[in-house]
């Protein structure tokens, strides 16, 4: 008889969590026929090749789930955001999304997402304390 462990990990290795994707999106497959959970970024790089801006997520069948938006400080406001959106847009549709979604804080960028066409579907209060995470969708077609 096969024993198993668990282990309670803060770091877990990207071998482990490519292991959890593999599998599920192995499972799902028997269902959707076609392949989910491919990673997707844009990256904005400085002269020096440096990270400034990106934004990073999964194409899962026909949506783009976008999971990480970031911009350097210096560089906001001035339509680099919009245009990073823009990209892994394009970039989804033309791997067959239909629709995009993502979450935010109160304390982070919904107007920013709104203003591109991004709509509130769910809100939880409280999370962290004192503040809201929104989750917004979007169709892309």
């Amino acid at each position: 008889m096969t024993s198993h462990t668990f282990t309670v990990e803060d770091n877990p290795s990207r071998k482990d969590v490519d292991a959890l994707s593999l599998g599920l999106s192995q499972h799902s497959r028997a269902y959707t026929q076609a392949p989910g959970f491919q990673s997707l970024g844009v990256f904005m790089r400085n002269d020096n090749g440096v990270v400034v801006g990106g934004v990073w997520g999964y194409v899962n069948w026909n949506w783009l789930w976008i999971g990480l938006v970031w911009l350097s400080d210096e560089l906001r406001g001035e339509g680099y955001g919009k245009k990073m959106m823009n990209a892994i847009e394009h970039a989804a549709r033309d791997r067959g999304c239909r629709y995009s979604h993502l979450d935010t804080f109160s304390f982070q960028a919904r107007p920013f997402y709104e203003s591109l066409g991004y709509e509130v579907f769910a809100t939880l209060d409280d999370y962290p304390p004192g503040h809201q995470r929104y989750f917004l969708k979007k169709s892309l077609i």
